[in-house]
């Protein structure tokens, strides 16, 4: 299973919608628990988040494809984190 990257901003309000949704998901799914998620911090790793494509957060890669940028709701959470499970 790849790792799933998702890149936010502490200060963005739908990044905090988006971890507060993955918990909900991980809660309701404990399956969805065995996806590695490694969170960047544009804030802190600009050099990082500048070799991505990508214009707005929060935003999820699965390796280098990209599976979702901006604003997000349960349900686009909840399809990142099953294409990470496929």
């Amino acid at each position: 299973m790849q790792k799933l990257t998702f890149f936010l901003m502490p200060t963005c309000p739908h990044c905090k919608r988006a971890e507060k949704w993955l918990e909900e998901l991980c809660e309701q799914n404990p399956s969805y628990r065995e996806i590695e998620i490694e969170r960047v911090d544009e804030t802190r790793e600009k050099e990082r988040a500048e070799q991505y494509d990508y214009f707005y957060v929060p935003c999820f890669y699965l390796g280098e494809e990209k599976l979702h940028e901006g604003a997000a709701s349960l349900e686009a959470i909840r399809a990142v984190l099953d294409r990470a499970l496929a």
